[in-house]
């Protein structure tokens, strides 16, 4: 996928993730609020394991900003999903309008790709045969500091799923 869009910058492997809530800026006096009610979410639910399969677009692969791999939306993941929307409403934090279509962010494009290289792209998507799965044992708080390579994360709080 790679060679089909070079217009796409490429998500490092280690920086591959599934976000549950985005929360944007935030003052760093609201970490120990946030991870508290995380934690609350968290503990009503055991580790889980993540399907990964299926590639991808955002709005779509003819005109793709945001190239994806799909996470099965299993109904535990839906339920996480849904208690720490809970959790961080009762903090304030506004719910998100859009549906949770879970997914692991592969690369996005910056500017609209050309016709022939988003074709490409589709394809090459089309092509690819992957079928995996993640363990999940926490629910991660994350700082995200972005820079010229790409963002750099760090983990504020490792959540235990099922309060272990």
């Amino acid at each position: 996928m790679r060679e089909a869009a070079r217009g796409i910058a490429w998500v490092a492997e280690e920086r591959l993730h599934l976000t549950m809530k985005f929360f944007g800026e935030q003052p760093e006096n609201a970490v120990d609020a946030l991870r508290d009610s995380l934690r609350g979410a968290a503990a009503g639910h055991d580790p889980l394991v993540l399907r990964l399969g299926g590639l991808g677009a955002f709005p779509n692969l003819r005109a793709p900003r945001v190239v994806w791999m799909g996470v099965d939306a299993e109904p535990k993941l839906e339920l996480l999903h849904h208690d720490v929307e809970r959790a961080c409403a009762d903090l304030g934090h506004a719910l998100d309008a859009r549906a949770f279509r879970p997914h692991i962010t592969l690369g996005r494009s910056r500017e609209p790709l050309a016709r022939p290289a988003a074709r490409s792209l589709a394809d090459a998507a089309r092509a690819v045969r992957y079928a995996g799965e993640a363990p999940v044992r926490t629910l991660d708080l994350m700082a995200s500091v972005l820079a010229p390579p790409g963002p750099n994360y760090t983990v504020l709080a490792a959540i235990p799923l099922g309060g272990a």
